[in-house]
């Protein structure tokens, strides 16, 4: 069973002056499943995906992925290792065409990076590729729209596609549905299953209908501190989850209202 686990956390520690934001967090992310990260504002999310990505270095505990100890390593090692988080390397060019920011990420991954002079047609060889993660993510018809020209739903699926583009073996997402009106929340909601279907996805999410819809897993962080794990029919029904969510009814987290 072993295995199957592709990163895990042990005893995982950040203090800040006295504060502590992850308190001794042990999780385990099985390959191929969509993990959820959920709890109420200031529960340690954003500040575990930090440690993981090495925008932080942990004050103790211990870091696996594929079985190596990636504690002490550094961002573009670990990225290099194949954890991508979205957003971070998010639209970079508003004012690039939807395919040429696809692109640049490609030539990212192909180690042909920021070569802006190269011709136009080693660039157009990208151009394949590129269209295809295009239609993964459901944006074919949108290549020549400038970046800064897409609605906000359609912007977090460039995101997602550039994302794609390097390959990820653990694709990190970092509050993908945040801000989005129902619509886009439930094409992006979509398009996670769809990309998740073969690979490993690692999400922080505020909003319940999106785990409950697409999670295998879902880890409930509150203080610092895992309450819970499980699939979201176990989840959805501990006590402490429910006391946890500000003494939500369990109508309320079945709801959704992910604020």
């Amino acid at each position: 069973m072993a295995d199957d686990i592709i990163l895990e956390t042990r005893g995982l520690v950040k203090e800040f002056k006295g504060f502590v934001a992850v308190n001794d967090v042990s999780i385990g992310v099985r390959r191929g499943q969509i993990h959820a990260l959920i709890g109420p504002n200031g529960a340690g999310k954003t500040t575990f995906f930090n440690l993981l990505t090495k925008f932080l270095i942990p004050t103790r505990g211990t870091i696996l992925f594929n079985g190596h100890d990636i504690t002490a390593e550094k961002p573009a090692q670990v990225a290099r290792r194949g954890i991508v988080r979205s957003f971070q390397i998010s639209a970079t060019f508003p004012h690039l065409s939807v395919l040429e920011n696809v692109r640049i990420a490609l030539q990212r991954s192909t180690g042909m990076s920021y070569h802006f002079w190269r011709s136009e047609k080693s660039l157009s060889q990208l151009n394949g590729r590129a269209m295809a993660l295009l239609e993964t993510v459901g944006l074919e018809n949108f290549s020549n729209t400038l970046a800064v020209e897409l609605a906000y739903g359609r912007k977090r699926a460039l995101e997602i596609a550039t994302t794609l583009a390097t390959e990820p073996e653990l694709m990190l997402l970092d509050e993908p549905t945040q801000g989005m009106g129902h619509e886009d929340v439930d094409r992006v909601t979509q398009l996670i299953k769809k990309v998740g279907a073969n690979r490993t996805i690692l999400m922080v999410e505020h909003n319940m209908n999106v785990v409950s819809s697409i999670a295998d897993t879902i880890s409930v962080l509150q203080r610092g501190q895992v309450i819970a794990e499980g699939p979201y029919n176990v989840v959805s029904t501990n006590p402490q989850v429910l006391e946890a969510y500000m003494g939500s009814t369990e109508a309320e987290l079945e709801g959704g209202h992910g604020h």
